[in-house]
């Protein structure tokens, strides 16, 4: 089974770069595991497709959809919401909408952040919008990691046991809601 990894952020040190570091630790044994790459996927712009057709970052991320068995989202909450950079990239991700990769895709979301309440608030609205999409989010468990400045070491490590065993849980759950998806 294979898992795109869609992080919504750019920054090098981010938390949920550092939490994908830890959810490629705790992979179960029958699952490979990529991360997207977002940086080089310009603004969307309906001109630009219109007359040139998806950017090669685009047709990139839209093949590494298409041939994942499920995508994870790993994202933090901007002003309460989808950061801009994941809701750039899924915007032009899901346009021709006849084309989009996203539909019928098994998919959980987790997010870190320093707030108490842990992206979910940004949780909400992206499962909106994977109503959209056509996107067959994981109910739960829910990873919404917050304070998490108390959570990884000095290193970047996620030391946290009761996160690592909430994302070990959803992952896990997550390859179970593949294998149900697909034999229905």
């Amino acid at each position: 089974m294979h898992i795109l990894a869609i992080i919504g952020s750019l920054r090098r040190r981010s938390y949920n770069r550092m939490t994908y570091a830890a959810v490629r630790e705790l992979l179960p044994d029958s699952v490979t595991l990529e991360a997207a790459d977002l940086s080089a996927i310009p603004v969307f712009n309906p001109d630009v497709l219109d007359e040139q057709g998806p950017p090669a970052s685009v047709r990139r991320l839209k093949e590494q959809i298409a041939a994942a068995d499920a995508v994870v989202f790993i994202s933090p909450e901007y002003n309460f919401s989808v950061p801009g950079v994941l809701k750039n990239a899924i915007d032009w991700v899901s346009r021709p909408p006849a084309e989009q990769p996203f539909r019928d895709k098994p998919a959980a979301i987790m997010g870190v952040s320093t707030g108490r309440l842990g992206t979910g608030r940004m949780q909400y609205h992206l499962r909106q919008i994977c109503v959209f999409l056509e996107v067959h989010p994981l109910a739960k468990p829910e990873v919404m990691i917050g304070r998490c400045r108390e959570k990884f070491d000095a290193q970047g490590h996620l030391s946290d046991e009761a996160s690592r065993e909430l994302i070990r849980a959803q992952l896990e759950a997550l390859a179970a809601w593949v294998e149900r998806l697909h034999r229905e």
